[in-house]
């Protein structure tokens, strides 16, 4: 009886298992099977690779499929002129650069694209796009196009059966996506060392002068030119209030500030001047303070090529002096300065921000 049961059971488990295995249906190998193509091409094997081997560090991987020519005519024929084609077969051809790149004109981010080509007798279009997860280049969204650099084309000797991609290197800055089919050659040139342009800024730079017409002295009568020498210049970036409360909150009391946003702000004196009895030799200096609620640290200091304060040295400073502060005429929305005579030789450099402005005394010394 108990057999019997054991049998029954088993019969069933088969019976359902081989009902589920029916439900499972694996695909045969494509006609135009999957490739990848990478740059260097000994990335690929990194795990073979010493630490200190240059080509651990992969730079371009290619995933696309082969199509077989199969005596068919390819360019013109198979894939049309003048139409975008996915470079491959199946699935879009993607790409995935993992550092920017230059491609023709454009930097385009490290990241994963689709390439497409429109190609004609004499060239290819070759054209890098942010949709993915798409079949070829039907209805594909061309406005996410990111870059298209035109590729001359050659023939060569030999007939290429399947569809290939590979990589040519030409330097250590530079190398070639070569693609090839048919009797076609076509070679993307890529640069690995794009320029680096910053886009606008949030905190924009600015500088005030002293005169101010010394910035202009294109502008000014020769008469007036030795009236019109540069005394004093401060470059700055200036921060906008943009809704938050600035001193005691954004700016906490008894930190120290760069007087800006961004690098730290610079003052030079093209003249020695002297500040609260300190003598201060001609030069370039940075500028910081310290704020507080009633007054503000004015520091001068030698580190100039910073990014404000972080690692200051305070052997670094050379100048320390307390300005009390005042109420600005009217809110400022950006963080502004403006030079203000004093009489012969002596000027304020005149901060403000928000609702509160300090002065800076000097005396040029001519």
């Amino acid at each position: 009886m108990k057999f019997n049961t054991l049998l029954l059971v088993g019969l069933l488990v088969g019976m359902f298992g081989a009902a589920q295995a029916q439900e499972i249906k694996f695909g045969d190998l494509d006609k135009s099977p999957m490739d990848a193509a990478h740059y260097p091409r000994r990335a690929a094997f990194q795990n073979y690779l010493g630490e200190d081997d240059a080509d651990r560090t992969q730079l371009v991987k290619v995933l696309y499929c082969r199509p077989a020519k199969k005596d068919r005519a390819i360019f013109g024929a198979l894939v049309p002129y003048g139409q975008d084609w996915r470079l491959g077969a199946n699935e879009a051809t993607e790409v995935t650069f993992y550092q920017p790149v230059l491609i023709g004109n454009t930097t385009v981010p490290a990241g994963t694209y689709t390439m497409f080509a429109q190609v004609y007798p004499d060239q290819w279009i070759i054209k890098i796009s942010t949709e993915r997860f798409i079949g070829g280049s039907e209805n594909r969204d061309v406005t996410k196009d990111i870059a298209a650099v035109v590729v001359p084309t050659t023939t060569v000797a030999d007939v290429r059966e399947s569809f290939v991609i590979g990589f040519q290197k030409v330097d250590d800055q530079n190398a070639n996506m070569i693609f090839e089919w048919d009797q076609t050659r076509a070679t993307l040139p890529i640069n690995f060392n794009p320029p680096s342009l910053a886009g606008d800024d949030a905190s924009p730079m600015d500088l005030v002068q002293y005169p101010n017409m010394s910035r202009l002295r294109n502008y000014v009568e020769e008469a007036d030119l030795e009236a019109n020498e540069p005394q004093v210049r401060v470059v700055y970036s200036r921060p906008q209030m943009k809704g938050r409360k600035i001193f005691g909150e954004l700016l906490e009391f008894g930190e120290v500030w760069r007087v800006g946003a961004n690098e730290t702000t610079t003052i030079t004196f093209f003249y020695d001047v002297t500040i609260a009895g300190t003598a201060i030799k001609a030069g370039t200096y940075g500028l910081f303070a310290i704020v507080n609620k009633d007054n503000w640290e004015f520091i001068i200091h030698k580190n100039v090529q910073s990014w404000g304060n972080a690692n200051h040295n305070d052997e670094d400073n050379i100048l320390k002096v307390v300005a009390k502060t005042e109420k600005t005429p009217s809110t400022l929305e950006a963080l502004s300065m403006t030079f203000v005579e004093k009489g012969t030789n002596q000027i304020d450099l005149v901060v403000g921000w928000e609702n509160t402005m300090a002065r800076l005394p000097i005396t040029v010394n001519k």
